[in-house]
């Protein structure tokens, strides 16, 4: 043996031994954006991705919902199928480190015609043979283990991504449910508003057969209640499309004892957040950990593109038995093996490996760019929803005190109507104002407590 084939047997049994690839060295990029979020009374990200739902949102309606979806929603069950799926996968892929056996058996029979057959007549020759056999790639330079890598890392991305549709079904439930109480009091508001507006429509007309009101002030008064009906309609169709969407979301029909039918009661269950977060935590949602999964998947499989350039060494044997009989296939002397090694070598492919090679560079840049733009994303919704939470108590504050207000001059203006000192058109706008004021205010109430489950969702919270 010469001494350069010397040193390239020592070098490839060494590599062999190490389990070496030529997987490039994987670094996590950097993240492109800012180290904090800018806004008032940011929230506790790492408490929130390790805050179960179950310890989030306390209502117990809502959890007994929550579970029934995350059994029956067909969504998440796909999810945790495409899951299966990529385990098998890899179980399929990691087979290939190791050798693979066959027994088989089997009869090979010949009839020879007279005219070629050396005794002159016909003959029937038979054989029978029994054998296991194996073979195995040797993976010197890694190319086998780095598929494997590449199919582990598929994996874990299919687990990442069961993760983040399981947070956004939780805060879909939870989002779903909240509105469902908000048209409950929408309905309830319009159904009471209707009913006012019917009785002062009844007084109107006696008032008017009395000589005591106009025409247009009954016209006036006819305007607002048909409003106010057509609300409650609008608001009962609104429901029943609630349900429904609940309903699909949870996989089964919603039993009426579930559904939340005041929104103040269903506030006090979404948990607030404590405050203070840096923008690291963004590397724990199942979203931008699925997208760094793909970007290992994406370099691993750089390294098997780069073996392809060497030699593929595989090894094919057998052994087993050979008779011209069935009943003497196992009798002594009738064994027989075969070794057969072989070594690939790449010579002319047309270019094609190093497109290859060009082409999963390429896709490994193009998953860096994915990861970033997830990374980009996630902090943005973050930021949006702090920054609607800045100030969506003293929104909440000020609808508050609109209602009030608007409670008020509906009150001073009855007593004046009443008091014949203003017309019937100023107690409408009163009334209109203050309708349109409760209304805002619910709308206001939802808005808030859907930012909880928002920046729940955004932070992470809900995979447990």
């Amino acid at each position: 043996m010469t001494f350069p084939l010397r040193v390239l047997c020592a070098a490839l049994t060494a590599a062999f031994a190490a389990g070496c690839t030529l997987t490039p060295h994987y670094e996590r990029p950097a993240l492109p954006v800012p180290s904090e979020w800018d806004a008032v009374g940011g929230v506790g990200a790492t408490d929130a991705a390790e805050l179960p739902w179950r310890d989030y949102f306390a209502d117990t309606r809502l959890r007994v919902i929550i579970e029934l979806a995350l059994t029956n929603n067909r969504d998440l069950r796909i999810t945790a199928l495409n899951i299966e799926r990529a385990r098998a996968m890899y179980r399929i892929q990691r087979a290939d480190l190791l050798p693979s056996v066959d027994l088989a058996g089997g009869q090979n029979a010949q009839r020879m015609p007279e005219s070629i057959s050396p005794t002159g007549n016909a003959t029937i020759n038979r054989q029978y043979t029994a054998a296991i056999g194996t073979s195995w790639e040797l993976d010197f330079f890694g190319r086998i283990r780095s598929l494997n890598d590449q199919a582990v890392e598929t994996y874990l991305a299919t687990e990442e991504a069961r993760r983040g549709a399981q947070i956004s079904l939780v805060s879909e439930i939870a989002n779903a449910w909240l509105a469902l109480a908000a048209d409950y009091e929408l309905l309830d508001l319009a159904s009471r508003t209707f009913a006012t507006q019917q009785k002062s429509v009844e007084l109107i007309k006696r008032s008017l057969d009395a000589g005591a009101a106009s025409a247009l002030d009954l016209a006036q008064a006819r305007t607002a209640m048909e409003r106010a009906r057509a609300d409650s309609a609008r608001y009962t169709a609104q429901l029943a499309r609630d349900r429904n969407a609940l309903a699909l979301l949870a996989g089964v029909p919603i039993p009426e004892n579930l559904q939340a039918k005041t929104l103040a009661a269903a506030l006090s269950t979404v948990a607030d957040l404590p405050a203070g977060v840096p923008s690291e935590v963004l590397v724990k949602r199942p979203d931008v950990l699925q997208a760094e999964h793909m970007l290992r998947a994406a370099n691993a499989n750089i390294g098997a593109a780069r073996a392809a350039f060497f030699p593929r060494i595989s090894l094919t044997a057998g052994a087993g038995t050979a008779s011209g009989t069935l009943d003497g296939l196992f009798e002594s002397g009738t064994r027989l093996w075969t070794f057969a090694p072989q070594i690939t070598l790449p010579v002319f492919h047309a270019g094609a490996l190093r497109a290859s090679l060009d082409r999963a560079e390429i896709e490994r840049d193009i998953q860096v760019a994915q990861y970033e733009k997830t990374i980009q994303s996630a902090f943005r919704e973050v930021a949006d929803a702090l920054a609607d939470r800045a100030t969506l108590a003293e929104q909440l504050d000020a609808r508050r005190e609109l209602v009030n207000a608007a409670n008020e001059s509906y009150r001073l203006s009855e007593a004046r109507y009443r008091g014949g000192l203003d017309s019937h058109l100023v107690l409408l706008d009163a009334q209109r104002s203050q309708y349109l004021a409760e209304q805002e205010l619910i709308a206001t109430r939802l808005s808030e407590a859907s930012n909880r489950v928002m920046l729940y969702k955004v932070l992470g919270g809900g995979w447990k």
